[in-house]
């Protein structure tokens, strides 16, 4: 097993993105409000000449709302053609997976149902295995 993973917390929950999903890890500086946009959209957010679509994590599982911070955490990731920035608790370290991915043996609990796509071992720890596409799509997609 090869699989590189993006080792990150969020909501409390030490997590694990597939890092072939992820372009950068970023702190972000500075929110601009987009108005109208999806309740889980924080803003947006300037990244080398580029915009980036700012998710809130929290929002994203229904777990509330990340507070305001001078410097954010956000896991980029492109997704349909644009970049996205998840905002996430901390992100820890890139590591190899040590076992294919294994279906959820019972429910990851609210919200993470959604977005997980199984379990996967790392270093002797079982992690959640996160779809960054799905916290992008949000929670109204679930309903959809």
């Amino acid at each position: 097993m090869a699989d590189l993973l993006l080792v990150v917390s969020l909501a409390g929950r030490r997590v694990a993105f597939p890092a072939a999903d992820v372009e950068g890890v970023v702190e972000l500086e500075g929110l601009t409000p987009a108005p109208c946009a999806a309740p889980h959209v924080a803003g947006l957010s300037a990244l080398r000449s580029r915009v980036l679509t700012v998710i809130d994590g929290l929002v994203a599982l229904d777990a509330g709302r990340s507070g305001e911070r001078a410097l954010a955490n956000a896991v980029v990731v492109p997704s349909g053609g644009h970049p996205y920035a998840l905002l996430v608790d901390a992100v820890e370290d890139v590591v190899e997976a040590t076992s294919a991915i294994a279906p959820l043996a019972s429910p990851a609990g609210a919200g993470w149902d959604r977005v997980a796509l199984g379990m996967v071992e790392a270093e002797g720890h079982p992690l959640l295995l996160v779809d960054p596409h799905a916290l992008i799509a949000g929670p109204a997609a679930q309903a959809a």
